[in-house]
């Protein structure tokens, strides 16, 4: 009884991504804010505010104020649109007014502001335009079945105004939106053909993010119940992701849908590896809605393996941690939870949650989006239940239902239950039919050719993936030979900077060592030197202090000898004898006041003759001036000589001095 998951799970791929996602504009708003108040074009500073007002309406987050921010920047562009005369900026100003209100959750003003924006778009002919306002409309309603036929129309006529103004990407994309309501609808062959379309859109543009297009595909081909193209297009989603390095939640929506072909094939260990890996993936992106997505999955394959309670408590778990407001999907989980305690057969538990299913589905599922996964757990609790009435028109219900979307394994499953229900009340002929049955269906789901082509499909796939690894493997290593190479080099380049910084080390240690010594040498011989200058200075103040001594001991010898003469003098009356004893006397004296000076003056080496010449002029002055009326008139330069050369100047002037006295 445990097969009810093989049906209910494909119902979470449609709980979210049928819902628009706000792709936030990739503007700088303060970059658009300088540029709007540098700009001095009005039309320019419209489309700036245009455009920074998308910015903050698709913010991440429904932040009041973001919308405030987007509603002033509208209104800017409006009255500049109505200054400029710009139609196409007006009619822009009036859809992203609507689209604030639709964001703002006034779904009545918005819609009425939509439709007046496509009304002014229709009449001057901008068909892009109309076409993103048809686009929005779609989304304008919920995902009920009464709903989806608007939707449709809604999509179609935005696909026909793209195609008019030749916005291929536009219009690939809304093509991709319109199949997944067929799937909705299920009807996956008219799912497929516009999914194969929108792909051929998106390669005539050479777009290769298609990622989402092959995971759809996918989907719809399991909804056949075609599980080997399921796959195919479901690897090819994965390996197109990465191709293109899709890091965002879509990869957690794709690896959600391979695990979910897998699951459908009976591999719940690849498929619990894939569904384990979309849960990372969400919780990377921090997105709720795909955290409960990948964590009910992983719940219903646990559960598949007998691990009841162990998925329950996932649940449980996971609503608490992660709440989030979305009746659809809480529906979704009470049907998990409802089948549980259904197969675990507490049926009290189920009962409740039964009530709420039928409460907001209805009897017969008929206001459910993926109604057999529904229907199919209403047969399975009216079987435990033995009400055999609402049970039988149940299976034919949805026997009618499976067989349009020609998905056999879900036949083969409401055989399987409509025999068993045979066989309790005794009605062996049906019985045996249904039995028949069930085996044909799921003979024909998974017969030894299929079996083998989803088994040469899997191994090509695996094939790939191992051939990819070994080129990674290669790949990394080259990088790690590289990065050993790097690694060496640097080695021996810091071994060599290494050296190089001890060599220059030890140099300047030597360099060091020798100034040091140098120095001590140096300071020794300094001190040497201070020695010896000090004993020189000692000898050379005891030479001049002997020179002193003796300049003054021949001064006063030669004193001795002119007073010896003057002496001589009273004995002698011959006039030639005392004319020549008074010129030896002058002579004596001349000398004997060069010897005075040198005692006297510091410098014993030189004689200032400026001093010495007065001083003898006043000694001949003395000697004859009280004899002859004689006057000396001095014209004397500063000059100094040494004792050498003064004697003899000074007997110059003295012989000078006799003859002119003479």
């Amino acid at each position: 009884m445990k097969n009810w998951f093989e049906l209910t799970i494909i119902f979470c791929a449609f709980t979210f991504f049928s819902a628009p996602v706000k792709a936030q504009t990739k503007e700088n708003p303060v970059m658009l804010l300088r540029r709007i108040s540098l700009s001095g074009n009005s039309k320019e500073k419209t489309n700036l505010y245009l455009r920074l007002g998308e910015y903050y309406l698709t913010k991440a987050g429904e932040y009041k104020k973001d919308l405030d921010s987007a509603e002033l920047c509208n209104k800017e562009a409006g009255k500049l649109s109505i200054i400029t005369g710009d139609q196409l900026n007006k009619g822009k100003v009036m859809f992203l007014d609507a689209r604030i209100d639709k964001e703002r959750a006034r779904w009545d003003v918005a819609t009425a502001k939509m439709k007046k924006s496509l009304n002014y778009f229709l009449s001057h002919q901008m068909d892009e335009q109309a076409g993103d306002v048809y686009s929005e409309l779609s989304y304008m309603s919920n995902n009920d079945p009464e709903n989806l036929t608007g939707k449709i129309k809604m999509k179609e006529k935005a696909i026909y105004y793209f195609d008019r103004s030749r916005k291929i990407l536009k219009k690939a994309n809304i093509l991709k939106d319109l199949a997944e309501i067929y799937s909705i609808k299920e009807d996956p062959e008219k799912a497929i053909a516009i999914l194969k379309q929108s792909l051929a859109t998106f390669h005539s543009a050479k777009y290769e993010k298609v990622q989402m297009v092959y995971k759809l595909l996918s989907l719809a081909e399991v909804q056949k119940g075609d599980y080997k193209e399921a796959l195919r297009y479901a690897h090819l989603a994965e390996k197109t992701a990465e191709k293109v390095n899709d890091h965002s939640v879509d990869i957690s929506s794709i690896y959600n849908q391979v695990g979910l072909v897998y699951y459908y094939l009976k591999q719940e260990s690849k498929a619990m590896q894939y569904y384990e890996k979309a849960l990372v993936v969400a919780k990377k992106n921090k997105d709720t809605p795909f955290i409960r997505t990948a964590a009910a999955n992983i719940a219903v394959a646990l559960i598949e393996q007998e691990k009841y309670h162990e998925g329950i408590d996932i649940i449980k778990q996971y609503q608490k941690l992660y709440p989030h407001e979305n009746e659809e999907f809480e529906m979704y989980e009470n049907n998990v939870l409802f089948h549980t305690y259904t197969i675990m057969k507490e049926l009290e538990n189920a009962e409740v949650y039964y009530k709420k299913l039928v409460n907001h589905y209805g009897e017969y599922a008929e206001k459910a989006n993926e109604r057999t996964s529904v229907l199919y757990g209403f047969m399975m609790y009216r079987f435990h239940k033995k009400k055999y009435k609402s049970f039988y028109k149940s299976a034919i219900l949805f026997d009618s239902l499976t067989s349009k979307t020609g998905n056999d394994l879900m036949r083969s499953q409401n055989h399987l239950l409509w025999f068993k229900a045979d066989s309790t009340l005794g009605k062996y002929r049906d019985a045996i039919m249904h039995y028949q049955l069930y085996k044909r269906y799921s003979d024909s789901v998974f017969n030894g050719e299929k079996s083998r082509q989803i088994n040469s499909l899997q191994i090509q796939f695996e094939t790939e993936q191992k051939d990819k690894d070994i080129q990674l493997l290669k790949h990394k290593g080259k990088l790690q030979e590289n990065t050993i190479s790097i690694d060496r080099a640097m080695r021996y380049i810091f071994a060599g900077i290494l050296v190089v910084f001890v060599l220059f080390a030890i140099l300047l240690y030597n360099r060091a060592r020798l100034k040091n010594n140098a120095n001590k040498k140096l300071k020794i011989k300094s001190r040497q030197i201070d020695e010896q200058n000090k004993q020189l200075k000692k000898l050379l103040a005891e030479k001049e202090w002997l020179l002193k001594e003796i300049h003054h001991r021949v001064k006063n010898n030669l004193q001795i000898v002119i007073s010896l003469l003057n002496t001589q003098l009273v004995y002698l009356q011959n006039e030639d004898a005392l004319a020549a004893i008074r010129n030896s006397q002058q002579r004596i004296h001349t000398i004997s006041l060069i010897h005075q000076k040198l005692y006297q003056s510091e410098n014993l080496s030189v004689i200032d003759m400026f001093w010495y010449i007065n001083a003898f002029v006043s000694y001949i002055e003395e000697c004859y001036s009280l004899d002859k009326n004689i006057q000396f008139v001095l014209d004397l330069e500063p000059i100094f000589l040494d004792a050498a050369q003064a004697v003899p100047i000074g007997l110059i002037i003295n012989e000078a001095k006799r003859l002119t006295m003479r």
